[in-house]
């Protein structure tokens, strides 16, 4: 009977800490680059490309900013707070270089599926192009909706106009500012956004400039304080797809100094500061070998298929599944660089991760998604 009392009391007194230990965090936020190489981010610029004459009419400009001899210092220079805050604070992985391996589960290597396996934790084989098509799958973000702890306290701001679709607003009702003014803007600071936007011609006819997004951004962290929030910069695709490998690059800078920007509001907020996990990564990566496939990505289905302007490349864009991502916070375990020691960890895990460190268990939502990365819980 003793015993039987002391287990019972053991288990009263532990059953607290097991749940403290599922939930770091009351508030994430989910950053992604549009198709940064892994390549940039954990060796800096690429020399070859940094100087190609078809690539970088900026060379100068670019080997002054960027280049060391030091594939380290390369890296830094590119993404400073990545690599000596987030990186040096929480955990990463991605660089192939060092035995780590991220990737997507997707089979076709470009952006629609990728946000919608990062966003649902769900591989789907009819989500098989980039379309503005509904999304038949629900991202966490409307799965949390239905729970009354966020209700109205998620948001999505992004560059790409397919992201309303992507979250499938008509059904989700989530709030998404993509590529479009804000509808209702709040004050006089979204109206001369919106305003700025309108003034200001887009790079791409279905692609806005980052600046906007972050600033719409901004703007609605700071009044609506929601508990979760994704952002998408996408102006890195888009200037690889245009062969500008200079504007690429120092796309990737800005946004790392976009980031860094969100994270110190962040602190500078009482609901926010030491109590919100910041996850960064990417949808897809790109090709390295020829040289000319740092411009494209696809799997060797897509290049017979959806993207069937790639049919030279007979196996695909190779290397345009690596991915890699970031992640520091509260509950984030703080020990660097994961090695894989077999196989890769994959995107459609990040939103179950995303929603344990929120303390929810995914399978009480979708039990079809990814289980959570346990790695990085600390």
């Amino acid at each position: 009977m003793k015993n039987f009392l002391l287990s019972f009391l053991l288990l009263i007194v532990l059953l607290p800490a097991s749940n403290l230990s599922a939930q770091g965090a009351e508030n994430v936020v989910l950053i992604t680059f549009d198709g940064l190489r892994w390549q940039e981010v954990f060796g800096g610029i690429d020399q070859n490309l940094a100087t190609h004459k078809n690539y970088s009419p900026q060379t100068e400009l670019l080997m002054q900013r960027f280049w060391h001899s030091n594939s380290n210092d390369r890296a830094q220079a590119l993404l400073p707070f990545i690599h000596n805050t987030v990186f040096s604070q929480g955990i990463y992985a991605g660089n192939r270089h060092e035995n780590s391996c991220a990737a997507v589960s997707n089979d076709w290597y470009f952006s629609y599926p990728g946000y919608s396996e990062i966003l649902t934790g769900v591989i789907n084989p009819n989500i098989n192009s980039n379309s503005k098509v509904p999304n038949t799958e629900i991202t966490f973000l409307e799965l949390l909706e239905s729970n009354s702890l966020y209700k109205a306290q998620t948001a999505a701001f992004a560059s790409w106009d397919v992201f309303p679709f992507i979250f499938n607003v008509q059904r989700s009702g989530v709030h998404v500012n993509a590529f479009s003014v804000e509808a209702n803007p709040a004050d006089a600071h979204e109206t001369f956004l919106n305003k700025m936007q309108s003034d200001i011609p887009p790079p791409w006819t279905t692609v806005r400039n980052d600046a906007f997004t972050h600033q719409f951004a901004l703007s609605y962290l700071r009044r609506e304080q929601p508990k979760v929030l994704f952002i998408s910069y996408g102006e890195t695709d888009d200037f690889a797809h245009d062969g500008k490998y200079d504007e690429y690059v120092f796309a990737a800078n800005r946004t790392d100094r976009f980031i860094e920007e969100i994270w110190s509001t962040l602190q500078s907020i009482d609901q926010y500061r030491d109590n919100t996990v910041l996850f960064i990564t990417v949808d897809h990566g790109r090709g390295e070998s020829p040289v000319e496939s740092w411009m494209h990505h696809s799997s060797r289905q897509a290049t017979t298929g959806p993207n069937s302007g790639l049919t030279q490349y007979a196996d695909g864009i190779v290397g345009s599944e690596a991915t890699w991502f970031a992640a520091m916070g509260p509950g984030v375990s703080n020990r660097g660089l994961i090695q894989t020691e077999t196989g890769c960890i994959t995107s459609n895990r990040i939103a179950a991760t995303l929603m344990q460190f929120l303390g929810e268990d995914y399978r009480d939502y979708n039990p079809a998604m990814g289980a959570p990365i346990q790695a990085l819980f600390d």
